[in-house]
């Protein structure tokens, strides 16, 4: 992307709440992260922010993404197998000495990493389970279950959620993952502006599907 010393862009440097806890954790270039946000082992791509009380873990997010609050990203499973799901079996050095972490049971954890595409849309309350792998340009609704991975450009909600509709015909949703907009240089994103604003989706796919980058 462009240098941020062309007067038409704001600092890029991730904006961050003093109150937001990060472990772990890469910020793309004009990142938000909200009040009291916990974030651990998570990436998160240019433009996506986090809106206050929000938590994610073991998730890699796309870039223009909107988190609302309250959303929890990889909602970690506990061992129902075992004779307690309580984490005193798998982190007893919270509580006893000479008994360590079970690394087994971190490195399941881990592997069911959460994946978030481009330009996702996360309601309020939403929940994602663990392994979940959205679509670029997804919907999910307010307080919504994710147990099953959503397809782009897909709208879905309840609990567990179900889909709703597309957001756009199949053919519209096609021709968007190819633009791949969000990778798009400052320079093409900022002339396109008034066209997001102004033109329906099929003139804007029409006008710069000859000229965008690389075409």
């Amino acid at each position: 992307m462009a240098e941020t010393n062309d007067p038409r862009f704001m600092n890029e440097q991730p904006r961050i709440h003093p109150t937001a806890q990060l472990k772990g954790v890469k910020l793309g270039k004009y990142a938000e992260v909200g009040e009291r946000v916990i974030l651990r082992d998570v990436t998160v791509g240019d433009f996506s922010y986090l809106e206050r009380h929000s938590e994610g873990i073991y998730a890699d997010i796309g870039r223009f993404c909107s988190i609302a609050a309250n959303v929890r990203i990889n909602a970690l499973e506990h061992p129902m197998e075992r004779l307690t799901m309580h984490k005193v079996s798998y982190r007893p050095n919270e509580y006893f000495r000479f008994q360590g972490i079970d690394n087994a049971f971190r490195a399941r954890r881990q592997a069911k990493r959460v994946r978030i595409g481009h330009d996702v849309w996360i309601g309020h309350g939403a929940v994602i389970m663990p392994a979940v792998e959205i679509g670029h340009g997804a919907v999910i609704g307010a307080n919504a279950v994710v147990t099953r991975n959503v397809e782009p450009y897909m709208i879905v909600a309840g609990s567990p959620a179900r889909m709703i509709r597309p957001r756009f015909p199949q053919a519209i949703a096609t021709r968007l993952i190819e633009l791949a907009w969000w990778d798009w240089p400052l320079d093409n994103i900022f002339e396109a502006i008034p066209d997001i604003q102004s033109l329906s989706i099929e003139d804007f796919l029409a006008k710069w599907e000859g000229h965008r980058p690389g075409s």
